[in-house]
């Protein structure tokens, strides 16, 4: 009697969710082994050889090559105990007849159901099942050596030649039947065979004696089939590498299913708990020390003893809460302060930014300015210049004025420069935006921004003054440093810094002079582009910076 295992694409990597068919390495109705690949997937810029868990006859394929499926979706299902287990783990072409054989195969009976359990990874998350691991995070476990288990039958002492679990000394504890044995009748065999020695284990390392009938056997199997619905391997490794008991979880996905940061829930609760006991640990022991040997305390003790009780216990400690130390100052996390906070954990999370810079020599955009501020013009901020470029560059690389629709899953590419600027004020750090900064001379981006930072610092810009920008120039220069690597204004897609402008040693016109030298970053969004575009853009605005005659061509 052969069990049919469904057998579903796994999480291949961390924050993947779906893989495209490239070549199906199985057809149906081939002998594959355990661990055998089965499919090729292309995950990202990754291929990808996917190992069946399970080693049987293939009795359906799901998704046609160059189909995308997502994680959890079936992939193929295999009848385990169409073959016999021997043949199944040679793999297809080695037994008698190769693949075709598997149609001619006896059915191998009952005692197929009882080693199914043996073909896949534990459903507890133990990995103590299988034959090796095949990619990194994902596979079975547990040496080849391991893979035939004993599993409870309806017989009443060990079949000759059966193998027995270690530690078992004679028949009555560890038995169980051997291939061509009974292993009981119809579901309840089935159950029983799942569960397999594992299920009747005891609290002290020992194995519980065989059960004596199927409906004793069905009992500690509905008993102990419990199974944790996850898939991801990296799920199971956390879980297993913190003591955490999958099937004590509740799954936020889908049906149920346990996802990593159920996991993290998990363990930092446990953390929590932990740290609280302890402190309260503290407190009690502290509070003990305070009143004396017995714990007591007194009711004729001063004031100044009172006052190192309970709640004060802890302060007199040298702590001010549950694991804090004394003199700590705590900052609320609200205001401009939280939503800062947010926006840059966000920006983390959801963003793949990548940083690249470059160095330039600034001699001549000083001496431009310079040209510019004549007396009686209206004044020019080298930070206008500097917005005055980026901006060119962004009508050559647009691909750099962009944003992520992650629910639709595309990038839209914006038709205005809504430039943000960053502004250190008494408040915190705030973002400006010039509204269609593209269409603005020099003059009026210095104008603007002038108005701007003024307002910000008084506190008075609107909403719409600090939103919807979709490219942010960062000068961190102001602060005497060379380079930073910024974190994205989320949405946006990139954000160009600039460092501070010092004379250093500089090869000009073939000589060593002493020049204005300053460093240029671009960090941007590995999703809306590439390097190349990043790296051209960087050095169009390094070039502009090193000549800024060279924004006349683009005017």
């Amino acid at each position: 009697m052969a069990v049919v295992r469904e057998f579903t694409l796994p999480d291949l990597g961390e924050g993947l969710t779906e893989a495209t068919i490239v070549h199906w390495m199985v057809e149906v109705g081939e002998v594959v082994a355990i661990d055998q690949p089965v499919v090729e997937v292309e995950t990202a810029k990754a291929m990808v050889e996917v190992p069946c868990p399970y080693g049987g006859v293939v009795t359906a394929r799901f998704g046609e090559e160059g189909e995308e499926v997502p994680v959890g979706a079936p992939l193929v299902t295999v009848a385990v105990g169409a073959v016999p287990d021997d043949l199944a783990g040679m793999g297809p072409g080695t037994g008698p007849g190769g693949a075709g054989a598997a149609h001619d195969a006896p059915d191998a009976g009952p005692s197929a159901t009882a080693s199914a359990g043996a073909s896949g990874p534990a459903a507890d998350g133990s990995a103590d099942a299988g034959s090796g691991n095949v990619l990194v995070g994902y596979g079975t476990s547990a040496a080849a050596a391991r893979r035939r288990r004993i599993r409870p039958g309806s017989g009443t002492g060990p079949v000759a030649g059966a193998p027995r679990k270690p530690g078992a000394a004679d028949g009555s504890a560890g038995t169980g039947v051997a291939h061509g044995a009974p292993a009981g009748s119809g579901a309840t065999g089935a159950r029983a065979a799942a569960v397999g020695v594992a299920g009747t284990t005891g609290a002290n390392g020992s194995v519980g004696a065989a059960v004596a009938d199927g409906s004793a056997g069905a009992g500690v199997a509905e008993a102990d089939s419990r199974t944790a619905p996850v898939i991801s391997p990296l799920v199971r490794r956390m879980a297993r590498e913190n003591g955490l008991d999958l099937r004590e979880l509740t799954g936020s996905g889908r049906d149920g299913l346990i996802l990593r940061t159920d996991v993290e829930c998990a363990i930092r609760a446990r953390q929590e708990r932990e740290t609280a006991g302890r402190a309260g640990a503290v407190t009690s022991v502290g509070a003990q020390g305070m009143s004396g040997a017995t714990g007591i305390v007194g009711a004729g003790m001063t004031g100044a003893v009172g006052a190192a009780t309970t709640a004060g216990t802890v302060r007199a400690l040298g702590t001010t809460g549950a694991g804090a130390a004394a003199g700590e100052e705590r900052i609320p996390l609200r205001g401009m302060l939280g939503a800062a906070a947010e926006k840059f954990s966000r920006s983390r999370r959801e963003i793949p930014d990548a940083t690249c810079w470059v160095d330039a020599d600034a001699t001549e955009l000083l001496a431009s300015r310079r040209a510019m501020n004549v007396p009686g013009a209206p004044k020019v901020s080298l930070l206008a210049l500097l917005a005055r470029i980026a901006t060119a560059a962004l009508a050559r690389f647009p691909e750099l004025n962009a944003t992520v629709d992650t629910k639709a899953q595309e990038i839209v590419r914006l038709p205005a420069v809504h430039l943000g600027f960053a502004a250190q004020t008494d408040r915190g750090l705030v973002v400006p935006v010039v509204r269609d900064a593209h269409a603005r001379t020099v003059e009026e981006l210095s104008a603007e921004i002038t108005r701007l930072t003024e307002t910000a610092r008084a506190g008075g810009l609107s909403l719409a003054e600090l939103t919807h920008g979709t490219f942010t120039l960062n000068n961190y220069g102001v602060f005497g440093v060379d380079g930073s690597t910024p974190i994205i204004n989320h949405p946006e897609a990139a954000m160009l810094g600039v460092g501070r402008i010092a004379a250093k040693p500089w090869v000009h016109e073939g000589e060593l002079a002493v020049r204005q030298v300053v460093q240029l970053s671009l960090t941007f969004d590995h999703r809306v582009c590439d390097g190349g575009t990043a790296g051209g853009f960087l050095r169009y605005v390094a070039d502009c910076v090193e000549q800024p005659a060279l924004l006349l061509r683009g005017l």
